[in-house]
């Protein structure tokens, strides 16, 4: 007899990733914090699915000596549809395990992985239009120089150190990409007949 049903710890885990996903929407998912000398306690900007917090206003005005556009959270769209995207993903999972079928999992998985690409891919090219697109008429004018900041990771930027890297639910979005791409290989290699 063959079976196209999970197995239960997969469909546990799918509850537990459509879970987390619904908490990701209301902790940050990512930071970025620079540090320079006149800062020595740093300076943190956070990203959340809905808005920015942290001292972004000061990181402006900063900013605004090597011509840099100011952040504003109104002028990023991705705003108003990642909390839709992250609750899309999170009932996706819920579904999945609902549905008890292998192929709602590999959807799910498949989705959420393009979903993953595109949302750094986003994220890197608004780092590069922020850092590569200066006012020539700043007071700070260093030539060939760009501040786009790390995707990931750690890049010095003049005088200040700054830092990238995913926060809660940057880190729950991993998690579950990662939890999705376990289950889909597992329940692939799983014999089909019992």
């Amino acid at each position: 007899m063959k079976t196209h049903t999970l197995n239960n710890l997969t469909r546990v885990l799918l509850i537990v990733c459509g879970i987390a996903l619904i908490v990701s929407i209301f902790v940050p998912l990512w930071s970025i914090y620079l540090e320079a000398p006149q800062y020595p306690e740093g300076l943190a900007m956070y990203l959340w699915a809905s808005k920015i917090t942290g001292e972004y206003e000061i990181i402006n005005g900063l900013n605004h000596y090597i011509g840099m556009k100011t952040i504003h959270p109104e002028d990023f769209w991705e705003f108003t549809v990642l909390p839709y995207a992250l609750g899309f993903f999170a009932a996706l999972c819920l579904l999945a395990a609902f549905l008890n079928k292998k192929m709602w999992l590999y959807i799910t998985a498949v989705l959420f992985m393009i979903f993953g690409v595109a949302f750094m891919v986003d994220f890197w090219l608004w780092e590069y239009d922020y850092g590569h697109n200066l006012d020539p008429n700043a007071a700070i004018v260093v030539p060939g120089m760009s501040y786009q900041p790390p995707l990931i990771g750690f890049k010095q930027l003049l005088n200040f150190g700054a830092y990238s890297y995913p926060n809660i639910g940057g880190g729950i979005m991993f998690g579950v990409a990662l939890i999705l791409a376990i289950l889909a290989f597992i329940e692939f290699r799983k014999p089909k007949s019992v």
